[in-house]
């Protein structure tokens, strides 16, 4: 059999198996071989490769304008000479010479397989790239390879992912072959394949979680309103029921907290408060400051601030441990948040 035919089958081949168009490989290879004529002929512009679709046989031609008179030999043919190739040429016209060098199957073969190789790379790094794009936003389980200095490299499956030390939660410590979930953060292409951002501190990790957890998350039934997290210590969630008789702290909660605890394991311990979201802005603020009690919420939607009154003995409850309780109810409900004991507003 010979080379070229050899060729068309190798590259139907291809076509079957990585699913890359026979058609893309051979304009690919034409295109790659035109260059290669350059070396030969010093100028490539009027040089056209064609590969025949059939038997593979790589046929080099140069185009050549008819003329009056020949100024340049390499890009005109003198009309005398095009009437002797053939009788209808006209000034103007094109004609194709074939200047196919000897051994150029030789060449052509060669360059098919660099051009082959480089196109299958490509297209297996693009069909990655839209393989893990489409996981941009969602949670992944990884494989934790090993430590490079003090960041983590995950396997994801056919990539590696780095977990840099910023989206590290502070003390998480991992063993090689631990598998965890990851929260895919952005996916680049590049020209080694998709460079994939993950995190274990972003807020929607946790958001994530709850939806593999929770069917009525999943579903639409109950919906994570808002969600504000120091990663590693605490998240506070507000939900909120599309459905009144589903009552949605209690979903996410699961039956002996079965559901949360999947997450806070997950989560290596972080604590999690899961209250209910509440159009009336004093209302939520009252519920994120969840575990304690408030007397009463002054609110100032203009300024987006409120004034908290709470017992003396829950004081440092509601601010909670260096201020940590205050600050995520802040973020948790977009409110500036200013928190008093009762002694210190009414003196007594």
């Amino acid at each position: 059999m010979n080379e070229g035919r050899e060729l068309i089958e190798a590259l139907g081949q291809i076509e079957k198996e990585k699913g890359i168009d026979k058609e893309i490989l051979l304009e690919a290879i034409e295109n790659s071989l035109v260059a290669a004529c350059k070396n030969e002929y010093g100028k490539a512009d009027n040089i056209k490769v064609i590969i025949n679709r059939e038997n593979g046989k790589v046929l080099v031609y140069s185009e050549k304008t008819v003329v009056e008179e020949v100024t340049d030999k390499i890009t005109e043919i003198s009309i005398a000479d095009a009437k002797l190739i053939d009788a209808k040429y006209e000034i103007g016209d094109i004609v194709q010479m074939e200047v196919t060098p000897r051994n150029f199957g030789r060449i052509a073969a060669q360059k098919a397989k660099q051009v082959v190789v480089q196109k299958i790379r490509e297209e297996e790094r693009k069909s990655l790239y839209n393989q893990y794009y489409g996981k941009e936003k969602d949670i992944v389980t990884g494989i934790v390879q090993r430590y490079v200095g003090k960041n983590v490299t995950i396997n994801l499956g056919k990539v590696d992912a780095v977990l840099t030390e910023n989206e590290q939660v502070k003390g998480e410590v991992f063993r090689p072959t631990e598998r965890i979930k990851l929260y895919v953060v952005d996916v680049k292409d590049t020209t080694k394949g998709p460079k994939i951002t993950v995190s274990r501190t972003h807020p929607e990790l946790v958001k994530r979680l709850f939806e593999a957890e929770v069917a009525e998350v999943r579903d639409g039934t109950v919906e994570i309103k808002s969600i504000s997290r120091e990663a590693g210590s605490r998240t506070k969630i507000a939900v909120w029921s599309n459905n009144p008789d589903v009552d949605p702290v209690g979903a996410c909660v699961g039956v002996n907290g079965s559901r949360v605890n999947a997450i806070v394991d997950e989560l290596r311990g972080e604590k999690i408060d899961i209250i209910n979201w509440s159009e009336d802005p004093a209302v939520l603020i009252e519920n994120a400051l969840n575990p304690a009690k408030v007397v009463s919420v002054d609110v100032d939607e203009e300024e987006k601030c409120a004034s908290v009154i709470v017992p003396d003995y829950q004081l440092s409850l509601a601010i909670g441990k260096e201020g940590q309780n205050a600050r995520l109810a802040a973020r948790l409900t977009g409110y500036k948040i200013d928190i008093k004991s009762e002694s210190q507003v009414y003196g007594y």
